[in-house]
């Protein structure tokens, strides 16, 4: 099959990887013309997977109409602050009826949709799917074993894809929850910055581990409220997803909150590591939506207001020395 991969970050240069080693023709689009050169001439993206070589046959274009047209599937990994402006361009290039992956974890900022949302808003008529779970990019590379999850409405089309994704050590699940999917992927990039912030206080292990069930609790609660399954959230693209965000050194999102817990600001922290780490701004899209359904969730309220400059991240953590008493534990709070 003829695949193309919008977007060559450490992700989407893997999972594009990845389909080339499955004997597929995978193409790559990158932004930057030099990182399509680097990676057909030297086999590399060293910006992003240092020293990991990638497959010979994987190709790589700067031509958004190039790739484009090429694809047979169409995989979306760019941030998802560019997701919509993207495939407006492709559109015109882009085959009729084709399926479209994204890769992205987060909510578009202004209009609070989920990735598969934008999807059918911008190519209607594509099946739309997201491709979720622990999946630390070096990891894969690495040729470590991992679980990920296809996640539509159409168990036919997820069924499909499962094939195309399947390799070694890389297991494939669908799941036609897509909501649970989508938004258990979005919001553990918050509480991944909470447990980082945690880290970098050095607040100690139980402290991480209150924050990270909590947090779980924090976004089924979402989930369920905008229409998803709470057992989708038990599963790889809920806990799974989170505890592989809120404890690897990998994680963007967990770097960002540990660097906010020493007492670094934001803006030198986003500059300095030259990624964009989704739950920065996942976390405004994730309180408007709190807003609009009527739940507490205090822990994205809470890296909300440290995101925002309101309190700095020492001042988040007061809050778990609350003293008024806790409720149930099915509870928000």
């Amino acid at each position: 099959m003829r695949i193309t991969v919008l977007g060559a970050g450490s992700w989407g240069t893997t999972v594009a990887s990845v389909l080339t080693r499955r004997d597929h023709e995978s193409l790559i689009w990158a932004r930057s013309p030099d990182t399509a050169d680097e990676i057909n001439a030297k086999h590399t993206n060293e910006r992003y997977l240092q020293g990991f070589p990638l497959p010979a046959r994987l190709r790589a274009t700067s031509d958004l109409a190039e790739a484009a047209g090429h694809a047979e599937l169409l995989v979306v990994g760019v941030p998802t602050g560019a997701f919509r402006a993207t495939l407006e361009l492709v559109k015109p290039d882009l085959h009729p009826w084709i399926p479209v992956v994204s890769l992205s974890k987060g909510l578009e900022r202004d209009s609070l949709l989920r990735m598969t949302e934008v999807i059918k808003e911008v190519l209607p008529g594509h099946p739309a799917a997201a491709l979720t779970g622990p999946n630390l990019a070096k990891e894969i590379m690495a040729g470590m074993a991992a679980a990920t999850v296809i996640a539509t409405e159409d168990l036919t089309v997820a069924t499909e894809i499962q094939r195309v994704f399947r390799r070694g050590l890389l297991r494939v699940y669908t799941n036609h929850d897509v909501i649970g999917c989508e938004v258990g992927g979005a919001l553990k990039n918050v509480v991944a910055i909470a447990t980082g912030i945690a880290q970098g206080l050095g607040v100690g292990d139980n402290t991480r581990a209150g924050v990270i069930s909590r947090g779980l609790a924090e976004l089924t609660t979402l989930a369920v409220a905008m229409g998803g399954e709470p057992s989708t959230l038990a599963g790889l693209a809920g806990m799974g997803d989170l505890v592989a965000t809120c404890i690897s050194p990998h994680s963007r999102n967990r770097h960002v909150g540990e660097q906010l817990g020493r007492g670094r600001g934001l803006d030198d922290i986003l500059a300095e590591m030259g990624q964009v780490a989704e739950g920065v701004k996942t976390v405004h899209a994730a309180v408007q939506l709190a807003d609009r359904h009527g739940l507490a969730m205090p822990i994205t309220r809470t890296i909300h207001r440290v995101i925002t400059g309101d309190i700095t991240a020492e001042r988040a953590y007061d809050g778990l020395l609350r003293t008024h008493p806790a409720g149930h534990e099915s509870e928000p709070g």
